[in-house]
């Protein structure tokens, strides 16, 4: 009797491993399994199943479950292997609960008699929803297609829109060119660039004034990218480097024989030019015998060479630039009066640094980053304090002299700012920031408040007696009236250095 009973248990730990397994095996399918009763009820779900529809089991099947048993025939047993083998293959799409499946069902008797249906499905509502939209879109291609073209109108009108929008702005805010090189944004210079744009069309000829190193090429580089000779020749004469003669031989050329070394014909650069533009620069500073020459360009579009007396016809656009008053220069007899109004048909007069100082900020950052990588520095901050003393310098030297004060300051920083001690101002070599400088008090109104504007004319005051004593701290505390001791705080204070004035760096 005990053998009896412990091989029933055996077998009956058997069969929960077999169960336990066979379990374990569907639970891990990807696919959703259930073991539907004969009277409907819901044996056994695997998680697929659990996790799509719920945990069902006991309870009865819902009316798509339900149809998908009733439609599977129940087999005898000596029916369901070969059943089972033909059945397993066959798929059929359904709606369960709102989902759409693929099933196959499949009858067979379980291990205690019972009569069983399994289902195996797998959830296709991704691939009916993709074949949805493919039917969708064949059978509306008309329809999508006119909402596409609707939808490229649609863009088209809006770009165009947009676009009257830039050419708005660009007449609001002034033109910029991929090849402007200018640097500011303050109205002086928006102002600059719209009447750069506004003239660079036409083939007028363009006077360029204002001071030395205000940037009168950049402009002049500028007006020629954006007319309509951008495509051809552009030439650049400093009338002020070559000598009178060879500056007419240079830009009209000469016939052979028509001074010594002329051996053959050559052509001047007015003739080599022809159809594109050439720029004159310091054109205040040509001869009366040039002047007359020029006029001739200017008035009949003809040259004449060098030792010859036929005239040759050019088509070239003339860009003059001066730092020279040169209505002035007219009432003194220095300048023909006909050839002064030939060549300011358009003037374009570019503002001094000193009256767009707004301007300066952005040019510090502009020179900072360009030197840092040509001296390969790792400046990367300049304080305050240096943006204040720039704002107070009046720069006489315009874009040049802040351009070379960066480059120094860049140059000698050691650290990763550039400091006081880094910057040299040219003007004091000159005399121009020197003993006969007054203080401009009225630059620094709005700049600075009056403890600052105190602080800068004292600053002032200590580094010209220290000038005037040639560094000695003694004598300027005794001449100021003020202690050694005293002086040297402010010394401190403003980063004043004897031994730099006495060396004459500073």
């Amino acid at each position: 009797m005990s053998n009896t009973a412990t091989e029933l248990q055996k077998t009956r730990d058997e069969v929960n491993r077999l169960v336990h397994n066979w379990q374990t095996l569907l639970d891990v399918m990807p696919e959703m399994v259930f073991l539907v009763r004969d009277d409907f009820i819901i044996e056994y779900m695997n998680r697929s199943a659990k996790a799509c529809f719920g945990d069902l089991c006991s309870r009865s099947c819902c009316d798509d479950l339900r149809q998908i048993c009733a439609d599977c025939r129940i087999f005898t047993p000596e029916e369901s292997d070969a059943a089972s083998a033909t059945t397993a293959h066959k798929l059929t799409e359904a709606v369960v609960k709102g989902i759409s499946v693929e099933y196959s069902a499949v009858p067979f008797i379980g291990y205690t008699g019972e009569q069983l249906i399994m289902i195996v499905m797998r959830d296709i509502s991704q691939r009916k929803l993709h074949e949805q939209e493919i039917s969708d879109f064949n059978t509306n291609i008309e329809k999508i297609l006119e909402q596409k073209i609707a939808e490229l109108q649609e863009s088209e009108e809006l770009r165009r829109r947009l676009s009257r929008q830039v050419n708005s702005l660009k007449n609001q805010l002034g033109f910029h060119h991929r090849a402007d090189k200018m640097v500011g944004s303050s109205r002086a210079m928006r102002e600059l660039r719209e009447m750069v744009h506004q003239v660079a069309r036409s083939d007028a000829t363009i006077l360029i004034t204002g001071e030395s190193g205000t940037g009168k090429e950049l402009v002049a580089n500028l007006i020629k990218e954006t007319s309509n000779r951008a495509d051809k020749p552009f030439l650049k004469i400093n009338c002020n480097a070559i000598n009178d003669s060879i500056l007419e031989s240079d830009l009209f050329g000469y016939e052979k024989g028509a001074f010594t070394g002329a051996t053959s014909r050559k052509k001047g650069k007015f003739e080599i030019v022809n159809g594109g533009t050439i720029f004159l620069d310091e054109i205040g500073d040509i001869s009366s015998r040039m002047q007359a020459s020029l006029l001739r360009v200017l008035q009949n579009g003809e040259i004449i060479r060098v030792g010859g007396t036929e005239p040759v016809k050019v088509d070239v656009r003339v860009i003059a630039a001066t730092n020279v008053d040169l209505a002035k220069a007219v009432q003194e007899k220095k300048f023909r009066l006909d050839l002064y109004y030939r060549l300011n048909i358009i003037n374009i007069d570019i503002p001094p640094l000193r009256e767009r100082k707004e301007d300066i900020v952005e040019l510090v950052s502009h020179f900072v980053n360009h030197y840092r990588e040509a001296f390969k520095k790792d400046i990367d901050f300049v304080p305050k304090s240096i943006i204040n003393r720039l704002l107070l310098h009046d720069w006489p030297g315009n874009v040049r002299e802040l351009e070379n004060l960066i480059q120094r300051a860049v140059l000698m920083a050691k650290g990763k700012m550039i400091t006081e001690q880094d910057l040299f101002f040219d003007q004091n070599k000159f005399g121009i920031d020197g003993e006969n400088r007054s203080l401009d008090v009225q630059s620094r109104i709005g700049v600075l408040p009056l403890k600052g504007i105190l602080a800068e004319f004292e600053r002032e005051v200590i580094e010209q007696a220290l000038r005037k004593f040639k560094g000695n701290v003694s004598r300027a505390a005794t001449e100021l009236k003020v202690g050694k001791t005293a002086l040297y705080d402010k010394m401190k204070r403003y980063n004043i250095s004897a031994k730099a004035i006495k060396k004459g760096v500073a």
